[in-house]
């Protein structure tokens, strides 16, 4: 079984808005085969996250629908590509007390769906090393490119409408010596960030994922996910004096958070089938969420 389900589910999680986690590829593909993945996601906002300090609020309603597909060129270097179609329905009230200076935008107080096709993916990948069946390396390049002028201020909005480009490093371990069926992979990107109003808000994303494969078909993981932003707004002492900052900070935010969840996959045939969900444990100026990911992986070979 190929742990593509579960890291297409990260793929697009990072595409869906606010939690932008980075998706992570350990394991090249063969020569001439590849991987289409199809992504269902649901992202409940509820509150926001400072520290300490929990706030019920802004609840809105993220689903991502997307399709990623990666195939190995050669022995050592694939490629993959990827596009979603996101939904965003704002659920809270208008802002108010402390807070009723931020603008409460037409995308948010109609409480309407608001959907359009967002981001462009295109990656590139190399397998910098690899030890028979158990140990690989990956370097790894993205661009990431919005795919129109979509409105980004806002809580229900589909995407930050940002060009990015991603470097990341992924390696992945099987540990069949410590117990059959366990496997480790771990991932570190840095995303270079567009910078409206020329502030900086690059970010580190580190992912760990766990993986046990019982019941021959059957596999359960774990994951662990952090961001780190490089730059950035603090909210509200970085926003509220300066109003050329209200349509923006929403994407310039120092967004920093430590999530976790866990998943089941199941292998049938030449489909990867998977279920995971995601929560956020800690932050800065995060967003609370509940991630909800339902992915349907197909193998596929071009040629002999």
């Amino acid at each position: 079984m190929t742990a593509r389900g579960p890291v297409a589910a990260l793929a697009i999680l990072a595409i869906a808005g606010t939690s932008r986690a980075a998706a992570a590829q350990s394991w090249a593909p063969r020569e001439g085969s590849g991987d289409v993945t199809f992504v269902t996601q649901l992202i409940d906002h509820i509150g926001r996250v400072f520290g300490d300090v929990r706030f019920d609020c802004c609840g809105t309603t993220n689903v991502g629908i997307g399709v990623e597909v990666d195939y190995g060129v050669s022995r050592r270097w694939s490629v993959s590509a990827s596009l979603p179609f996101v939904f965003a329905k704002y659920r809270g009230e208008a802002p108010s007390g402390p807070f009723a200076w931020v603008p409460y935008y037409e995308t948010d107080s109609c409480h309407c769906v608001n959907g359009a096709i967002q981001d462009l993916r295109f990656g590139s990948h190399y397998n910098l090393l690899r030890l028979r069946r158990s140990f690989s390396l990956m370097g790894s390049a993205a661009v990431v490119i919005p795919t129109h002028n979509y409105e980004y201020s806002g809580e229900a909005v589909v995407g930050f409408g940002l060009t990015e480009l991603a470097l990341g490093v992924d390696a992945g371990q099987r540990l069949e010596f410590i117990l059959p069926g366990l496997s480790v992979e771990g991932h570190y990107g840095y995303t270079i960030a567009e910078r409206p109003l020329g502030i900086k808000h690059d970010r580190s994303n580190a992912l760990v994922n766990a993986y046990y494969t019982f019941l021959d078909r059957l596999e359960g993981h774990v994951i662990l996910s952090i961001q780190r932003t490089h730059g950035g707004l603090r909210f509200p002492e970085d926003v509220e004096p300066f109003p050329e900052r209200y349509p923006e900070f929403h994407r310039l935010l120092q967004d920093n958070y430590f999530q976790a969840g866990a998943g089941v996959s199941y292998a049938w045939s030449d489909w990867d089938l998977s279920f995971s969900f995601l929560k956020t444990v800690s932050g800065t100026n995060t967003h609370n969420v509940h991630v909800y990911t339902l992915t349907a992986g197909r193998a596929f070979r071009i040629g002999r």
